[in-house]
Protein backbone atom coordinates (compact mmCIF):
# COMPACT_ATOMS: atom_id res chain seq x y z
CA UNK A 1 0.00 0.00 0.00
CA UNK A 2 1.14 3.02 -0.88
CA UNK A 3 0.31 6.81 0.91
CA UNK A 4 -0.96 9.17 0.64
CA UNK A 5 -4.09 7.03 -0.29
CA UNK A 6 -7.05 9.30 -1.84
CA UNK A 7 -10.48 8.76 -0.30
CA UNK A 8 -12.20 11.66 -2.25
CA UNK A 9 -13.28 10.73 -5.62
CA UNK A 10 -15.81 12.54 -5.44
CA UNK A 11 -14.13 15.76 -6.13
CA UNK A 12 -12.74 14.39 -8.83
CA UNK A 13 -10.58 11.21 -10.25
CA UNK A 14 -7.69 10.12 -11.47
CA UNK A 15 -7.19 9.49 -15.52
CA UNK A 16 -7.92 6.16 -16.79
CA UNK A 17 -4.30 5.22 -18.51
CA UNK A 18 -6.79 3.28 -20.74
CA UNK A 19 -8.34 7.17 -21.35
CA UNK A 20 -4.92 8.47 -21.93
CA UNK A 21 -3.86 6.71 -24.56
CA UNK A 22 -7.00 7.32 -26.48
CA UNK A 23 -6.36 11.13 -25.81
CA UNK A 24 -2.64 10.68 -26.73
CA UNK A 25 -3.05 11.13 -30.77
CA UNK A 26 -5.09 14.35 -30.82
CA UNK A 27 -2.12 15.66 -28.84
CA UNK A 28 0.17 15.03 -31.37
CA UNK A 29 -0.06 13.80 -34.97
CA UNK A 30 -3.98 14.39 -35.19
CA UNK A 31 -3.81 17.78 -33.60
CA UNK A 32 -6.47 19.43 -36.26
CA UNK A 33 -9.12 22.01 -35.64
CA UNK A 34 -12.72 20.20 -35.41
CA UNK A 35 -14.24 22.71 -37.71
CA UNK A 36 -11.53 23.22 -40.06
CA UNK A 37 -13.45 21.18 -42.88
CA UNK A 38 -10.73 22.04 -45.59
CA UNK A 39 -8.23 19.18 -44.89
CA UNK A 40 -7.25 16.12 -43.55
CA UNK A 41 -6.36 17.01 -39.96
CA UNK A 42 -9.81 18.82 -39.42
CA UNK A 43 -11.51 15.79 -40.82
CA UNK A 44 -9.53 13.43 -38.37
CA UNK A 45 -10.44 15.92 -35.70
CA UNK A 46 -13.71 16.15 -36.68
CA UNK A 47 -14.79 12.27 -36.78
CA UNK A 48 -13.33 11.98 -33.85
CA UNK A 49 -15.23 14.58 -31.88
CA UNK A 50 -18.50 12.37 -33.60
CA UNK A 51 -17.55 9.05 -32.02
CA UNK A 52 -17.02 10.63 -28.66
CA UNK A 53 -20.11 12.20 -29.26
CA UNK A 54 -21.89 9.41 -29.84
CA UNK A 55 -20.40 7.21 -27.30
CA UNK A 56 -21.81 9.50 -24.14
CA UNK A 57 -25.27 9.70 -26.28
CA UNK A 58 -25.11 6.08 -25.95
CA UNK A 59 -24.53 5.84 -22.41
CA UNK A 60 -27.49 7.92 -21.34
CA UNK A 61 -29.80 6.48 -24.00
CA UNK A 62 -29.84 9.64 -26.58
CA UNK A 63 -28.88 10.58 -29.84
CA UNK A 64 -25.61 11.98 -30.96
CA UNK A 65 -27.06 14.95 -32.29
CA UNK A 66 -28.72 15.77 -28.71
CA UNK A 67 -24.74 16.14 -26.80
CA UNK A 68 -23.40 19.63 -26.73
CA UNK A 69 -19.80 19.86 -25.22
CA UNK A 70 -19.22 22.08 -22.44
CA UNK A 71 -16.25 22.81 -20.23
CA UNK A 72 -17.83 21.07 -17.47
CA UNK A 73 -20.69 21.05 -15.32
CA UNK A 74 -20.82 24.32 -14.02
CA UNK A 75 -21.04 25.27 -17.64
CA UNK A 76 -23.49 22.72 -18.37
CA UNK A 77 -25.55 23.98 -15.63
CA UNK A 78 -25.72 27.35 -16.68
CA UNK A 79 -26.25 26.75 -20.04
CA UNK A 80 -28.92 24.49 -19.34
CA UNK A 81 -31.30 26.79 -16.36
CA UNK A 82 -30.30 30.23 -18.00
CA UNK A 83 -30.50 29.18 -21.49
CA UNK A 84 -33.59 27.38 -20.96
CA UNK A 85 -35.47 30.22 -18.86
CA UNK A 86 -34.70 32.68 -21.48
CA UNK A 87 -36.31 31.14 -23.98
CA UNK A 88 -39.28 29.79 -22.14
CA UNK A 89 -39.78 33.26 -20.14
CA UNK A 90 -42.89 33.74 -22.16
CA UNK A 91 -44.33 30.62 -21.00
CA UNK A 92 -43.75 31.04 -17.07
CA UNK A 93 -41.00 32.27 -14.73
CA UNK A 94 -41.21 30.00 -11.83
CA UNK A 95 -38.78 27.18 -11.63
CA UNK A 96 -38.24 24.25 -8.98
CA UNK A 97 -35.41 23.06 -7.33
CA UNK A 98 -34.57 21.40 -3.76
CA UNK A 99 -32.06 22.75 -0.90
CA UNK A 100 -29.23 19.99 -1.74
CA UNK A 101 -28.61 20.78 -5.38
CA UNK A 102 -24.92 21.80 -5.87
CA UNK A 103 -23.67 25.34 -6.27
CA UNK A 104 -23.45 24.99 -9.95
CA UNK A 105 -27.54 24.61 -10.32
CA UNK A 106 -28.50 27.02 -6.81
CA UNK A 107 -26.17 30.24 -7.59
CA UNK A 108 -27.74 30.35 -11.94
CA UNK A 109 -31.08 29.75 -10.37
CA UNK A 110 -30.50 32.64 -7.61
CA UNK A 111 -29.00 34.32 -10.43
CA UNK A 112 -32.91 33.95 -12.64
CA UNK A 113 -34.65 34.63 -9.18
CA UNK A 114 -32.59 38.43 -8.96
CA UNK A 115 -33.67 38.47 -12.91
CA UNK A 116 -37.17 38.21 -12.26
CA UNK A 117 -37.85 34.63 -12.24
CA UNK A 118 -39.51 33.12 -9.17
CA UNK A 119 -37.97 29.82 -7.76
CA UNK A 120 -39.32 27.40 -5.47
CA UNK A 121 -36.57 25.48 -3.42
CA UNK A 122 -38.05 22.42 -2.06
CA UNK A 123 -36.42 20.61 1.57
CA UNK A 124 -35.42 17.05 1.84
CA UNK A 125 -36.11 14.70 4.60
CA UNK A 126 -33.07 14.08 7.07
CA UNK A 127 -31.92 10.88 4.83
CA UNK A 128 -31.74 13.67 1.73
CA UNK A 129 -35.05 12.48 -0.22
CA UNK A 130 -37.50 14.56 -1.73
CA UNK A 131 -40.82 14.01 -1.05
CA UNK A 132 -42.39 13.32 -4.69
CA UNK A 133 -45.95 14.74 -4.03
CA UNK A 134 -44.46 17.73 -2.72
CA UNK A 135 -42.85 18.46 -5.69
CA UNK A 136 -46.07 17.57 -7.49
CA UNK A 137 -48.07 19.95 -5.35
CA UNK A 138 -45.31 22.55 -5.87
CA UNK A 139 -46.30 22.74 -9.86
CA UNK A 140 -47.83 25.80 -10.64
CA UNK A 141 -49.53 26.81 -14.13
CA UNK A 142 -46.43 29.18 -14.80
CA UNK A 143 -43.76 26.30 -13.88
CA UNK A 144 -41.56 26.23 -16.80
CA UNK A 145 -38.73 23.68 -15.38
CA UNK A 146 -37.73 21.22 -12.33
CA UNK A 147 -34.25 21.47 -11.39
CA UNK A 148 -32.86 17.76 -9.61
CA UNK A 149 -29.84 16.22 -9.27
CA UNK A 150 -29.37 12.28 -9.90
CA UNK A 151 -27.02 11.54 -7.44
CA UNK A 152 -26.37 14.09 -4.21
CA UNK A 153 -21.89 15.12 -4.71
CA UNK A 154 -21.88 14.70 -0.41
CA UNK A 155 -23.94 12.37 0.48
CA UNK A 156 -24.36 10.01 -2.22
CA UNK A 157 -28.28 10.14 -1.87
CA UNK A 158 -29.95 9.03 -4.94
CA UNK A 159 -33.13 10.94 -5.89
CA UNK A 160 -35.94 8.94 -8.11
CA UNK A 161 -35.53 10.17 -11.64
CA UNK A 162 -38.46 7.91 -13.06
CA UNK A 163 -40.94 9.31 -11.15
CA UNK A 164 -39.34 12.95 -10.98
CA UNK A 165 -39.61 12.40 -15.04
CA UNK A 166 -42.81 11.23 -15.02
CA UNK A 167 -44.67 13.64 -12.37
CA UNK A 168 -42.87 16.34 -14.77
CA UNK A 169 -44.31 14.95 -17.83
CA UNK A 170 -48.11 14.87 -16.26
CA UNK A 171 -47.85 18.32 -15.47
CA UNK A 172 -46.31 19.46 -19.27
CA UNK A 173 -43.06 20.37 -16.87
CA UNK A 174 -39.55 20.29 -18.23
CA UNK A 175 -37.09 18.00 -16.43
CA UNK A 176 -33.39 19.35 -15.90
CA UNK A 177 -31.40 16.85 -14.28
CA UNK A 178 -27.98 17.17 -12.82
CA UNK A 179 -25.81 13.69 -13.77
CA UNK A 180 -22.35 14.93 -12.80
CA UNK A 181 -21.62 12.44 -9.82
CA UNK A 182 -24.22 10.19 -11.19
CA UNK A 183 -23.21 9.23 -14.90
CA UNK A 184 -20.79 6.03 -14.98
CA UNK A 185 -21.98 4.96 -11.29
CA UNK A 186 -25.83 4.14 -12.00
CA UNK A 187 -27.78 3.28 -15.27
CA UNK A 188 -29.22 6.39 -16.71
CA UNK A 189 -31.72 6.65 -19.57
CA UNK A 190 -33.22 10.09 -20.74
CA UNK A 191 -36.19 9.05 -21.94
CA UNK A 192 -36.95 5.84 -19.87
CA UNK A 193 -36.41 8.92 -16.95
CA UNK A 194 -38.62 11.82 -19.00
CA UNK A 195 -35.20 13.67 -18.98
CA UNK A 196 -35.37 16.46 -20.53
CA UNK A 197 -31.50 18.28 -19.96
CA UNK A 198 -29.00 16.17 -18.63
CA UNK A 199 -25.59 17.51 -17.42
CA UNK A 200 -21.82 15.56 -17.62
CA UNK A 201 -18.53 16.45 -16.03
CA UNK A 202 -15.97 14.06 -17.56
CA UNK A 203 -13.37 14.50 -14.54
CA UNK A 204 -15.58 12.62 -12.33
CA UNK A 205 -15.52 9.10 -14.98
CA UNK A 206 -11.84 8.98 -14.99
CA UNK A 207 -12.10 11.60 -17.80
CA UNK A 208 -10.13 15.11 -18.60
CA UNK A 209 -10.82 17.91 -16.61
CA UNK A 210 -12.17 20.73 -18.40
CA UNK A 211 -14.77 19.30 -20.62
CA UNK A 212 -18.34 18.17 -19.92
CA UNK A 213 -21.56 18.04 -21.96
CA UNK A 214 -25.14 18.51 -22.26
CA UNK A 215 -27.88 16.54 -23.16
CA UNK A 216 -30.54 18.94 -24.82
CA UNK A 217 -33.40 16.83 -25.73
CA UNK A 218 -34.57 16.98 -29.72
CA UNK A 219 -37.89 15.72 -29.83
CA UNK A 220 -41.02 15.46 -27.73
CA UNK A 221 -40.36 18.65 -27.13
CA UNK A 222 -37.78 19.81 -29.35
CA UNK A 223 -35.75 21.79 -27.10
CA UNK A 224 -34.16 25.57 -27.89
CA UNK A 225 -32.21 27.47 -25.58
CA UNK A 226 -30.44 30.71 -25.44
CA UNK A 227 -26.41 30.07 -26.22
CA UNK A 228 -24.90 31.71 -23.20
CA UNK A 229 -21.46 31.83 -24.96
CA UNK A 230 -21.31 33.55 -28.29
CA UNK A 231 -18.30 33.33 -31.36
CA UNK A 232 -18.55 31.17 -34.15
CA UNK A 233 -22.27 29.48 -33.74
CA UNK A 234 -20.11 25.83 -32.88
CA UNK A 235 -22.35 22.86 -30.86
CA UNK A 236 -25.24 23.98 -33.22
CA UNK A 237 -24.98 27.43 -32.15
CA UNK A 238 -25.19 26.78 -28.44
CA UNK A 239 -21.93 27.03 -27.28
CA UNK A 240 -19.01 28.75 -29.58
CA UNK A 241 -15.66 28.12 -29.09
CA UNK A 242 -12.83 25.83 -30.71
CA UNK A 243 -13.98 22.34 -29.45
CA UNK A 244 -11.22 20.38 -27.04
CA UNK A 245 -10.73 17.84 -29.07
CA UNK A 246 -8.48 15.57 -27.09
CA UNK A 247 -10.59 16.54 -23.85
CA UNK A 248 -13.87 15.45 -26.12
CA UNK A 249 -12.10 11.62 -27.19
CA UNK A 250 -11.43 11.49 -23.53
CA UNK A 251 -14.94 11.92 -22.28
CA UNK A 252 -16.51 9.36 -24.57
CA UNK A 253 -13.70 7.10 -23.94
CA UNK A 254 -13.84 7.53 -20.31
CA UNK A 255 -17.90 7.18 -20.15
CA UNK A 256 -18.15 4.47 -22.40
CA UNK A 257 -15.13 2.64 -20.10
CA UNK A 258 -17.40 3.20 -17.24
CA UNK A 259 -20.96 2.23 -17.99
CA UNK A 260 -18.91 -1.11 -19.22
CA UNK A 261 -17.53 -1.36 -16.01
CA UNK A 262 -20.87 -0.28 -13.91
CA UNK A 263 -22.61 -3.31 -12.62
CA UNK A 264 -18.94 -5.21 -11.68
CA UNK A 265 -17.35 -1.83 -9.97
CA UNK A 266 -20.59 -0.53 -8.20
CA UNK A 267 -20.69 -4.09 -6.36
CA UNK A 268 -17.07 -4.38 -4.91
CA UNK A 269 -17.24 -0.48 -3.91
CA UNK A 270 -20.33 -1.18 -1.99
CA UNK A 271 -18.90 -4.22 -0.31
CA UNK A 272 -15.92 -1.65 0.43
CA UNK A 273 -17.86 1.25 1.61
CA UNK A 274 -20.15 -1.09 3.75
CA UNK A 275 -16.66 -2.48 5.32
CA UNK A 276 -15.37 1.20 5.64
CA UNK A 277 -18.46 2.20 7.63
CA UNK A 278 -18.52 -0.69 9.49
CA UNK A 279 -14.51 -0.43 11.07
CA UNK A 280 -15.28 3.13 12.00
CA UNK A 281 -18.92 2.18 14.00
CA UNK A 282 -17.01 -0.67 15.56
CA UNK A 283 -13.88 1.68 16.35
CA UNK A 284 -15.77 5.35 17.07
CA UNK A 285 -18.38 6.01 19.59
CA UNK A 286 -20.80 8.78 18.58
CA UNK A 287 -20.70 8.23 15.01
CA UNK A 288 -23.91 8.42 12.79
CA UNK A 289 -24.25 7.86 8.89
CA UNK A 290 -25.31 10.66 6.73
CA UNK A 291 -27.35 10.00 3.51
CA UNK A 292 -29.92 7.27 2.55
CA UNK A 293 -28.46 3.69 3.20
CA UNK A 294 -30.71 1.67 0.97
CA UNK A 295 -30.60 4.86 -2.61
CA UNK A 296 -27.15 5.87 -2.13
CA UNK A 297 -24.22 5.83 -4.67
CA UNK A 298 -22.06 2.52 -4.05
CA UNK A 299 -18.92 4.91 -3.26
CA UNK A 300 -19.54 7.32 -0.66
CA UNK A 301 -19.42 7.30 2.79
CA UNK A 302 -20.57 10.25 4.86
CA UNK A 303 -20.18 10.57 8.33
CA UNK A 304 -20.49 12.83 11.23
CA UNK A 305 -18.27 12.40 14.52
CA UNK A 306 -20.11 14.02 17.39
CA UNK A 307 -17.37 16.36 18.97
CA UNK A 308 -14.78 16.30 16.47
CA UNK A 309 -13.96 19.32 13.91
CA UNK A 310 -13.41 17.69 10.59
CA UNK A 311 -10.99 20.51 10.22
CA UNK A 312 -9.05 19.90 13.00
CA UNK A 313 -9.21 16.14 11.49
CA UNK A 314 -8.59 16.35 8.31
CA UNK A 315 -5.07 17.79 9.06
CA UNK A 316 -4.49 15.44 11.31
CA UNK A 317 -5.09 13.05 8.63
CA UNK A 318 -1.91 14.16 6.10
CA UNK A 319 -1.90 10.47 4.73
CA UNK A 320 -5.27 10.19 3.79
CA UNK A 321 -7.45 12.49 0.92
CA UNK A 322 -10.84 12.85 2.37
CA UNK A 323 -13.47 15.96 2.23
CA UNK A 324 -15.71 17.55 4.50
CA UNK A 325 -18.08 18.60 1.61
CA UNK A 326 -17.99 19.97 -1.62
CA UNK A 327 -14.61 20.49 -3.48
CA UNK A 328 -16.57 23.54 -5.11
CA UNK A 329 -17.24 25.12 -1.65
CA UNK A 330 -14.38 24.17 0.40
CA UNK A 331 -12.90 27.36 0.19
CA UNK A 332 -16.07 28.63 2.33
CA UNK A 333 -16.12 28.65 6.30
CA UNK A 334 -19.87 28.15 6.16
CA UNK A 335 -21.03 24.44 7.23
CA UNK A 336 -22.09 22.51 4.28
CA UNK A 337 -25.60 23.44 2.79
CA UNK A 338 -26.85 19.97 2.22
CA UNK A 339 -25.39 18.58 5.89
CA UNK A 340 -27.88 21.43 7.10
CA UNK A 341 -30.38 20.93 5.33
CA UNK A 342 -30.67 16.95 6.72
CA UNK A 343 -31.16 18.81 10.08
CA UNK A 344 -27.85 18.54 11.24
CA UNK A 345 -26.97 22.00 13.85
CA UNK A 346 -23.66 24.00 12.11
CA UNK A 347 -21.49 21.82 15.08
CA UNK A 348 -22.55 18.38 13.59
CA UNK A 349 -22.17 19.45 10.00
CA UNK A 350 -19.02 20.88 11.07
CA UNK A 351 -17.61 17.25 12.35
CA UNK A 352 -18.57 15.65 9.03
CA UNK A 353 -16.36 13.82 6.67
CA UNK A 354 -17.09 12.70 3.39
CA UNK A 355 -15.00 9.76 1.85
CA UNK A 356 -15.16 8.67 -1.94
CA UNK A 357 -14.16 5.13 -2.80
CA UNK A 358 -12.55 4.96 -6.45
CA UNK A 359 -11.38 2.38 -9.27
CA UNK A 360 -7.99 1.79 -7.57
CA UNK A 361 -9.27 1.82 -4.39
CA UNK A 362 -7.99 -1.61 -2.45
CA UNK A 363 -9.21 -3.14 1.00
CA UNK A 364 -5.99 -2.76 2.54
CA UNK A 365 -6.30 0.92 2.13
CA UNK A 366 -10.44 1.67 3.32
CA UNK A 367 -8.93 -0.61 6.67
CA UNK A 368 -5.78 1.67 7.15
CA UNK A 369 -8.37 4.78 6.72
CA UNK A 370 -10.89 3.28 9.42
CA UNK A 371 -7.90 2.48 11.79
CA UNK A 372 -6.48 6.10 11.30
CA UNK A 373 -9.55 7.60 11.48
CA UNK A 374 -10.54 6.32 14.61
CA UNK A 375 -7.11 6.71 16.33
CA UNK A 376 -7.05 10.63 15.62
CA UNK A 377 -10.60 10.60 17.13
CA UNK A 378 -9.66 8.90 20.19
CA UNK A 379 -6.91 11.57 20.32
CA UNK A 380 -9.08 14.29 19.71
CA UNK A 381 -11.58 13.02 22.94
CA UNK A 382 -8.87 12.58 25.15
CA UNK A 383 -7.27 15.62 24.72
CA UNK A 384 -10.39 17.26 24.49
CA UNK A 385 -12.33 15.57 27.42
CA UNK A 386 -14.71 13.55 25.86
CA UNK A 387 -14.32 10.46 25.22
Amino acid sequence: MKLPIYLDYHATTPLDPRVFAAMQPYFFEDFGNAASRQHAFGWKAEAAVEKARAQVAAAIGASAKEIVFTSGATEANNLALIGLAEVQHEKGRHLLSAVTEHRSVLDPLKELERRGFELDVLPVDSAGRIDLEQVATAIRPDTIAISLMAANNEIGTLHPLREIGRIAKDRGVLFHCDAAQAAGKIPLDVEGMGIDLLTLSAHKFYGPKGIGALYVRGHKPKLRLKAQIFGGGHERGLRSGTLNVPGIVGMGEALALSVSEMKEEGIRLAKLRDRLWTNLKAAIPEIRRNGDPERSLPQNLNVTILGVSSDWLMMELKEIAVASGSACSSASPEPSHVLRALGLGAEAAKSSIRFGLGRWTTVEEVDYAAAKVAEKVLQFRGIHGNS
